[in-house]
């Protein structure tokens, strides 16, 4: 099995040749078709989160992150063979052949979070692959259960990996602003989630969005996407634009950046009332003046990923509406490296998809 592993933070992946893992237990083996570059795979080469206001970095070793790891978190794979303790009610009607998308937000499956299907939330011990555990930066993969297998029928490979991670990101902070669906609402981040949420919110029956991005081009992508309109975050009038584009008070923002300069505009632009979703994790620390949070009445929340059933309710969206995917790059897997620094260099427009 070829893979390409992290080995120390900052370094270039190494390409590691080692025996294909077979699958014990109630485990799946699944030979990887597609397997997503996610801005989050910057933060774990990197090593860590910035936490802003002078503080120490959030070390995501720290967090129980172990080196080598094999990244990849948005993999879709072929089953090729299932573990000895696997049942056919494990299978679900899973079998050989079948293209899955694997679920990758694992916790420790068993404290009272897990159990009740929110396993993305795990405080005991998070499982995920690709974060804790290896993921698809490989030729195959083990998944620890058929159940996080999700059936493609029919989807495309390419396009459905991000599903993993930016579809299921965008899919379940949308799902905390549905209220406000009625009027526009705010994106910050024209990348692979940006137009992910822009083809989600349509089919949710959303209004429509107006998207801020610093970078003219993924500006226009966003507007080619179906944006109502775009903003460039750094204009000195930009919350001016923002509000006369909005043409009534905004109530929601999702912040898919998530720095200072991003948070802080969206919490400038909402109304009283409104909610602020932030998911991105470029760091910094938080901007605003604590008393306008209770004068404002303003609800900021956090959204991490999606749950395993919001996953399987956004394929099932996918396909009820024939979602138009985001823009991919296929790239070879050998290329990873490549692919990790033309996303860092904010060189990619929607997502690289690496292709063993």
């Amino acid at each position: 099995m070829k893979s390409f592993q992290v080995v120390d933070f900052n370094a270039p992946l190494q390409e590691v040749d080692q025996p294909t893992p077979q699958p014990s237990g109630k485990q799946v083996l699944i030979k990887v078709k597609a397997a997503g570059v996610c801005h989050s795979d910057l933060h774990i080469w990197e090593g860590g989160y910035d936490l802003g206001h002078g503080r120490k970095p959030l070390s995501l070793k720290d967090r129980g992150v172990s080196l080598p790891r094999t990244m990849g978190h948005e993999t879709v794979g072929e089953v090729v063979a299932f573990g000895p303790d696997v049942t056919d009610a494990d299978k679900g009607g899973l079998k050989a052949g079948d293209i899955a998308l694997a679920y990758p937000w694992l916790g420790c499956g068993k404290c009272p979070t897990c159990l009740a299907g929110d396993e993305n939330m795990c405080a005991v011990k998070p499982n995920s692959l690709g974060v804790y555990c290896d993921g698809g930066y490989a030729d195959h993969m083990t998944v620890p259960h058929p159940k996080y297998l999700l059936n493609l029928k029919g989807l495309d490979p390419l396009t459905a990996a991000p599903y993993a991670c930016s579809g299921v990101t965008t899919y379940s902070a949308l799902k905390k602003v549905e209220s406000a669906f009625d009027t526009p609402i705010v994106i910050f981040g024209a990348g692979g989630l940006g137009l992910m949420a822009l083809s989600l919110l349509k089919a949710m029956g959303g209004k429509g969005a107006i998207v801020v991005d610093i970078d003219a081009r993924k500006r226009e992508a966003a507007e080619k996407a179906g944006a109502l309109a775009s903003v460039d975050g750094k204009a000195p009038d930009a919350l001016e634009q923002l509000v006369k584009k909005a043409g009534e008070p905004i109530r929601a923002v999702i912040d898919l950046v998530g720095n200072a300069a991003t948070a802080q505009l969206g919490f400038d632009c909402l109304t009283k009332g409104g909610k602020l979703v932030i998911v991105g994790l470029f760091g910094g620390g938080a901007p605003w003046a604590l008393p306008l949070i209770p004068i404002k009445a303003v609800t900021i929340q956090g959204s991490y990923v999606g749950n395993l059933r919001e996953t399987q309710e956004l394929l099932d969206l996918v396909r009820e509406k024939k979602i138009a995917p985001i823009p991919v790059t296929p790239m070879p897997l050998g290329r990873a490296n490549d692919a990790l620094r033309e996303l860092q260099k904010g060189n990619l427009i929607g997502r690289a998809v690496l292709t063993p």
